[in-house]
């Protein structure tokens, strides 16, 4: 790495697609400069993350070891019927991570001075010769080149594309996490070597373990993640499970705080009520459920200038692919391919949306595919096939994050 760098980056959003861009950058020689809006530590984003070879190249080109306590494996995947009974049985081995884990490998590994919170990203300028980031406040940052990796709700996507809004795809996801020493003997047995799944009619129900508490891998100190997709009608279900206590309606998404406690009650009735037994349990278990509406997003350039746009900033994507971490990683790596021959930002910049658009592309169409039949309305001929070929268990259990299809 260049003692001298001679190229900046400013990076807005420092979750793991800004980490990791940020290490790749570091790593050749560019200055780099993360903001993140929020103003502490970053911990306990997402629960766990579905770990692909694709992944792993990216986490490798960054400078992460892959040693073997990066996550826990497990060897297949098992569905179970409405009595708990394992009705299907795949040999599908994998790592399964933790948000916390991936994030505190990267954090650790870039320099304090190059990370900086509490800045919220106000505007743009897209010049010739350099790029300047306005920050709440009255700060500014002036460098080669930007990259939006804020995610979501990202703001660097916003300035140039006011008009793409998040599409809300007509369910929601559930989530939580249980300790692995609250769980029965029996549950246990059943659950914990495997990523498993529970399929009521029109819903889907998975869930696999990951390390637990400070990132403990040892048996017995592990957590056990769920997810639980459930339809959902916008205009009456999803805004009444938007609306707090004080009948605030939340826009797009919801602090865990402050979902209401009937709405957690009516979800955890309809698990004992549809649910296999170990699903129930894991339920039942949880301390703090929460839940995600699941949206579509799909940006129409990731290149714009001296600005790139990456991961969720560019698209957002159903989870049933088990691809958002992987995908951004990839970007990440991509981005810095591009940028390492000496033909000017933009032009790297344009090489790298040629690549990696079609890529977000083909897994957005991937996700919707497996998504279609827990859409509250199924409206096209496209999603009702789409329903009922991917609805069946086998499909579930071979097709759900997967990214063989990529292949």
């Amino acid at each position: 790495m260049s003692s001298q760098p001679s190229k900046s980056a400013i990076i807005v959003g420092g979750s793991i697609a800004g980490l990791t861009t940020a290490l790749l950058l570091h790593r050749q020689g560019w200055s780099v400069d993360v903001f993140e809006r929020s103003e502490v530590e970053l911990a306990g984003r997402g629960a766990g993350i579905v770990t692909h070879r694709d992944l792993f190249d990216a986490l490798q080109a960054a400078g992460i070891e892959l040693t073997a306590d990066l996550g826990v494996r497990v060897e297949g995947r098992r569905v179970f019927d409405p009595s708990g009974a394992a009705v299907l049985e795949l040999a599908y081995p994998q790592v399964l991570t933790s948000w916390d884990r991936l994030y505190h490998e990267l954090r650790s590994r870039l320099p304090d001075e190059c990370y900086h919170m509490g800045h919220t990203l106000e505007s743009v300028e897209n010049g010739a010769d350099a790029v300047v980031a306005r920050f709440a406040g009255g700060s500014e940052a002036r460098a080669d080149l930007l990259i939006g990796a804020d995610g979501f709700r990202s703001s660097v996507r916003r300035h140039f594309f006011p008009d793409i809004v998040p599409n809300y795809a007509g369910y929601v996801a559930w989530r939580g996490l249980v300790d692995e020493g609250d769980v029965t003997e029996t549950t246990r047995r059943d659950i914990f070597g495997h990523f498993t799944f529970s399929l009521p009619k029109g819903e889907q129900m998975l869930g696999y373990p990951v390390a637990g508490v400070n990132n403990d891998m040892r048996v017995g100190r592990r957590r056990y993640n769920w997810v639980w997709y459930r339809p959902a009608d916008e205009a009456v279900e999803l805004r009444k499970l938007l609306t707090d206590a004080q009948a605030n309606v939340h826009e797009l998404s919801i602090p865990p705080r402050l979902i209401r406690g009937e709405m957690i009650e009516a979800m955890q009735r309809s698990a004992s009520r549809s649910l296999a037994p170990q699903f129930q349990e894991l339920v039942h278990l949880t301390v703090q459920p929460f839940f995600q509406p699941i949206y579509d997003l799909e940006t129409r350039r990731m290149a714009i200038g001296r600005v790139a746009l990456l991961g969720d900033a560019a698209f957002v994507v159903r989870p049933h692919v088990g691809a958002g971490v992987t995908k951004a990683a990839q970007d990440a790596l991509s981005l810095a391919k591009s940028l390492r021959n000496d033909d000017g930002v933009e032009s790297a910049l344009l090489g790298f949306e040629q690549e990696r658009m079609p890529v977000g592309a083909k897994i957005m169409r991937r996700a919707r595919q497996l998504g279609a039949y827990m859409q509250s309305q199924v409206s096209t001929q496209e999603e009702r096939q789409d329903a009922e070929r991917h609805r069946t268990p086998e499909a579930v259990v071979q097709e759900t994050a997967s990214l063989e299809f990529l292949h």
